[in-house]
């Protein structure tokens, strides 16, 4: 499939990045409240920090330093030589664990956080039904890509603004190996960025294969374009004999950490 950041030439293309390895944060106490919510069926996680500030919980720890030791396993011709993180503390906490001992620069960039729910941020699926049960219907009628919060972000806007990093990124670090530390949606914003997905297809994809905690999806640079090689892989988590955690409430309703 086409890649589809178009508005960069061909030869701004082959100088792109050498690699990009997308990281997913490690698990956070949002994931953490979001399953005491689901099974307690209430209307609001138990958490009094904003989303951004949302640290990892004891098991994420852990899953950072798994991608580091990881990350220090790899050739030197293999480690990342740049990192690029979301500057919400789950995922930069991820991103410094994990370079830890590495001698790499850490770039921080707003455009890599998470999606925005806006009015639904705190609220499970029951919450937003009780709530806004207009919302609720209407996003059914939307869909999911399309649907935008009352102040937050749809996947679609989350896209737009990923496209335009994607661009920046493969200027900034030609011929580098970058690893970007970031959250679910806006991985799978970075999918439709470079692979292309239609609606149904990164919807479809997101639904059967969630993201797992410090997964990593990776692509090479190829003529033509980057080329998605692994996704949603849980190698360093899995090698670390630590557990692998996913969204508890995924597919079932807005939260998206």
């Amino acid at each position: 499939m086409t890649p589809r950041y178009e508005s960069l030439d061909k030869a701004s293309r082959e100088r792109g990045v050498a690699s990009l390895m997308l990281v997913r944060h490690g698990e956070s106490m949002g994931n953490l409240a979001d399953r005491a919510a689901l099974q307690a069926k209430e209307t609001r996680l138990d958490l009094d920090v904003r989303d951004a500030d949302v640290p990892l919980s004891d098991t994420g720890v852990q899953q950072a330093r798994a991608v580091r030791d990881y990350l220090r396993t790899l050739a030197d011709d293999a480690r990342p030589t740049a990192v690029a993180s979301s500057p919400y503390r789950r995922a930069r906490q991820t991103a410094e664990i994990a370079v830890e001992g590495l001698d790499v620069p850490l770039a921080v960039d707003e455009r890599l956080r998470e999606r925005d729910l806006g009015a639904f941020d705190g609220l499970t699926w029951i919450g937003i039904q009780k709530d806004y049960p207009q919302e609720s219907e209407r996003r059914s009628r939307v869909g999911k890509f399309y649907y935008r919060p009352p102040g937050g972000e749809s996947w679609a806007d989350v896209a737009l603004r990923v496209r335009q990093v994607l661009l920046e990124l493969q200027e900034r670090y030609a011929g580098e190996r970058l690893s970007v530390f970031s959250h679910q949606a806006t991985i799978m914003a970075f999918r439709v960025a470079i692979e292309g997905l239609e609606e149904s297809e990164v919807l479809t994809a997101d639904k059967k294969t969630p993201l797992a905690n410090c997964s990593m999806t990776t692509y090479v640079q190829k003529e033509g374009g980057l080329v998605l090689v692994s996704y949603g892989d849980t190698t360093a988590v899995d090698r670390a004999g630590e557990h692998v955690t996913h969204e508890p409430s995924h597919g079932t309703e807005e939260r998206e950490e």
